[in-house]
């Protein structure tokens, strides 16, 4: 049986949220159906977060409102506390997705909260969603290292899982915010979490910042995370982290995927006209290889695997 793996297009939302440039409602919502003509059938479409702090995300609440409610799709809506749950729910979003951080000096200089308090945060998020009929996923922001308190303590981050998991969540994900993972550090992570919690669905979050993005995708996929986060044209970052840059691009992981024998349900041809456009709306280059040198052999860039 071949392996398959989900991708989730954090495009929308990762990809544009530390863009100096502010996108229009109208273009978000183009990416956003790009997006599920290439074959997306999950997408983080916005965050709910404080439009002053965030201002790339002010429109949160329309984007989801013209887009409506496309079939097959699950419309994913970031929220960073209980009142971003509220709005969230109350636009209609199929799945919040909340965050907990690995370090108490990112969690305090940007969120005015510790790596604990900020599980309890979650922990109310993922109530909010039940009680609603919403359910509520997790990722650990700067599990692999912290612009300001350095390395993470490997087995700090599965504890913070394993407290987060007794919530109920439906996935948890594990998110390189900075870009400073390597893949033998992701397989440890990975295969140390898969051991603690063998029957909690794991994701995966990585920003390319060195250059090692992509190595460490294949490393958790093969340490068993069918889930992996990828932005379309590489976009993305964090405008609470210094120095953090762009996604790992939707078309280079499929890419990656796909001559690795591993079904995604995405195509190609799409995912690079739709970086192609993209770029023309940023006016600049997209950071993806794929764009630049397009898939190999011909075919890869037109079945959809």
């Amino acid at each position: 049986m071949v392996r398959a793996i989900e991708i989730v297009e954090v495009g929308p939302r990762d990809g544009l949220q530390n863009e100096a440039k502010i996108v229009s409602t109208a273009d978000k919502v183009e990416l956003i159906r790009r997006a599920i003509s290439a074959g997306a059938t999950r997408i983080e479409v916005a965050s709910f977060v404080n439009p002053k702090r965030v201002p790339q995300m002010a429109d949160a609440d329309e984007v989801v409102s013209f887009l409506g409610k496309p079939e097959g799709v699950t419309r994913i809506g970031l929220v960073l506390n209980e009142r971003g749950a509220e709005r969230a729910i109350a636009c209609g979003v199929d799945q919040l997705g909340a965050v907990a951080v690995a370090s108490d000096a990112f969690g305090i200089r940007n969120q005015g909260q510790s790596s604990a308090e900020s599980v309890a945060v979650a922990q109310a998020i993922i109530a909010m969603g039940k009680a609603a009929g919403v359910p509520a996923q997790v990722t650990i922001a700067v599990a692999f290292g912290c612009p300001f308190g350095g390395e993470i303590d490997a087995d700090h981050v599965v504890a913070m899982a394993e407290r987060l998991a007794s919530f109920g969540p439906v996935e948890i994900a594990l998110a390189d915010t900075i870009g400073v993972a390597v893949p033998a550090q992701v397989t440890q992570l990975y295969t140390a979490l898969c051991s603690a919690l063998p029957d909690v669905k794991l994701r995966a979050h990585f920003h390319n910042t060195r250059n090692t993005g992509i190595a460490n995708v294949w490393a958790a996929v093969e340490a068993g995370v069918d889930t992996i986060d990828a932005s379309i044209g590489g976009l993305g970052g964090c405008p609470f982290a210094p120095g953090a840059a762009g996604n790992v691009a939707t078309e280079d992981v499929a890419y990656l995927l796909a001559r690795s024998g591993v079904e995604t349900g995405l195509n190609f041809e799409r995912l690079i006209d739709t970086a192609r456009w993209l770029s023309g709306v940023m006016g600049k280059d997209m950071p993806s290889m794929l764009v630049k040198a397009g898939g190999f052999p011909e075919r890869d860039t037109h079945d959809g695997n």
